[in-house]
C-alpha cells in the first residue's frame, strides 16, 4: 500500500484515505473574479475537495519575444499572447480575496506556481500544496527549489517519460518526501486511446512509497472513475461553468452537474472497493441458509462404518453440517451412529 501523508491541514492522501478531488478551475473564470468565486462555491457544492487555479508571474514565465508574438486563436482576449495572458491572471490582492472566499466556503485553496515567482507568492500566501504543472516537470531547478520549502507536491507527468519521472523522484525526495505522481496526458480533450490508464500500476510499482493520482482531460467521468478503482489516490479534473465559453481548456473540463456525478461516483466506488480479505461476510448469511451445501449421505449408513467416497455426496441439506470442501477429510472416518439417505454428515457423528 502506498505511503500515506498529510495533504492539507487534517485532510491525508494515499493508504486507506479517500480519493483527493481537485477541481482545477485554472484559467476558466474567463479573467471575471466573480465567475471564479462562483467556480469556488460550485466546486465545494459538487462535493470536491480543492479548488484549484493557475499562477503566473508574466514577465518571469514568458520571455518578450513570446508575449509579443500575435495571437490570433479563436480563444484569445487579446491582440497577442502577452495581452491575452495578462487577461487571465489575477493579481496578488485579487488571489488574497480568492483564498479567503475559498476559506469562507470551507474548500482547501491552492494554485499551480507556473513559474519561480509564482512559487514564491504561492508559499507567502501560505498554499497547503503545491502543485506543479506537466511543464514544469522536468524543470529540475524548478522542482529543487518548490521542494526545499518543504510543502506536499502534486507533480503532474504530462509531455515526460518514465526515465524522467525517475530523475523528477529522485530529485525532490532528497528534499521532500511528502510528493505525489499524477498520471496525464497533455491534450485537450485527451482521446481514450492515449489517456494510457495502465500506467497508473506501473507508477504504483515503479514508486511504490508515494501516492499515485491521475490528472484527465478526457471527456466524460467514466475514464476517472476506472482511476480511482486503479487505485487513484489524487483525482485532477478541469471544471467549468459552460463548455461552450471561450478558451481551449472548457471542451475538456466537466460542467457542475458532471462534476458532482463524478465525486458521487468516486465515493460510490471507494466504498464498493471494500476489503482484500475473502471471507465469508454476514451479509451472505442468509443466502447460505437457503442454498449454502453440506456433505450428506449418499445411501443409508450403518453405525460404525467407515466412511468412503462414494458413501457421499453434497446437497442443500438441513441442517447444515460438513462443508464441501472438507468432503475428502471423511474418507477413511468412521460414524457413531445409523445414518439414512441425505443425513446431514456433522461433526458430532465422525468418530476421531
Amino acid at each position: 500500500m502506498s505511503a500515506e501523508f498529510e495533504l492539507c491541514p487534517g485532510r491525508k492522501i494515499g493508504g486507506s484515505n479517500p480519493c483527493f478531488i481537485i477541481a482545477e478551475i485554472g484559467q476558466n473564470h474567463q479573467g471575471d473574479i466573480e465567475i471564479a468565486k462562483k467556480m469556488i462555491r460550485t466546486a465545494k457544492d459538487c462535493g470536491a475537495d480543492c479548488a484549484k487555479f493557475q499562477k503566473s508571474e508574466i514577465e518571469h514565465r514568458f520571455t518578450k519575444q513570446a508575449l509579443e508574438r500575435p495571437y490570433t486563436s479563436p480563444h484569445a482576449w487579446g491582440p497577442t499572447y502577452g495581452a491575452h495572458k495578462h487577461h487571465l491572471e489575477f493579481s496578488h490582492q485579487q488571489y488574497r480575496e480568492l483564498q479567503q472566499y475559498a476559506n469562507e466556503v470551507g474548500i482547501f485553496f491552492t494554485a499551480s506556481g507556473m513559474d519561480e515567482m509564482a512559487v514564491e507568492f504561492l508559499h507567502e500566501i501560505n498554499v497547503p500544496f503545491f502543485k506543479v504543472a506537466s511543464a514544469d516537470t522536468n524543470n529540475i531547478p524548478y522542482l529543487e527549489k518548490t521542494a526545499k520549502k518543504g510543502r506536499p507536491m502534486v507533480i503532474s507527468s504530462g509531455m515526460q517519460s518514465m526515465e524522467t519521472m525517475r530523475c523528477v523522484y529522485q530529485t525532490v525526495k532528497k528534499h521532500n518526501p511528502n510528493f505525489t505522481f499524477l498520471q496525464c496526458t497533455s491534450a485537450y480533450p485527451l482521446p481514450l486511446e492515449h489517456v494510457n490508464l495502465s500506467l497508473i500500476p506501473e507508477f504504483q510499482k515503479e514508486f511504490p512509497d508515494i501516492p499515485i493520482g491521475y490528472s484527465g482531460h478526457e471527456t466524460g467521468i467514466h475514464v476517472s472513475v476506472a482511476a480511482v478503482a486503479l487505485g487513484a489516490k489524487v483525482l485532477e479534473r478541469h471544471v467549468t461553468l459552460d463548455k461552450s465559453w471561450k478558451g481551449s481548456d472548457h471542451s475538456a473540463s466537466l460542467e457542475p452537474a458532471e462534476l458532482a456525478e463524478l465525486v458521487k461516483a468516486i465515493r460510490t466506488i471507494e466504498m464498493a472497493m471494500g476489503s482484500p480479505i475473502k471471507q465469508m461476510l454476514p451479509c451472505e448469511a442468509s443466502c447460505h441458509s437457503k442454498l449454502g451445501k453440506s456433505v450428506v449421505a449418499r445411501k443409508p449408513l450403518q453405525k460404525g462404518q467407515t466412511l468412503t467416497l462414494d458413501m457421499l455426496t453434497v446437497k442443500v441439506a438441513e441442517p447444515h453440517g460438513m462443508r464441501p470442501e472438507n468432503i475428502f477429510k471423511l474418507v477413511g472416518k468412521k460414524i457413531t451412529e445409523n445414518l439414512e439417505k441425505d443425513a446431514t454428515i456433522t461433526d458430532a457423528i465422525i468418530q476421531d
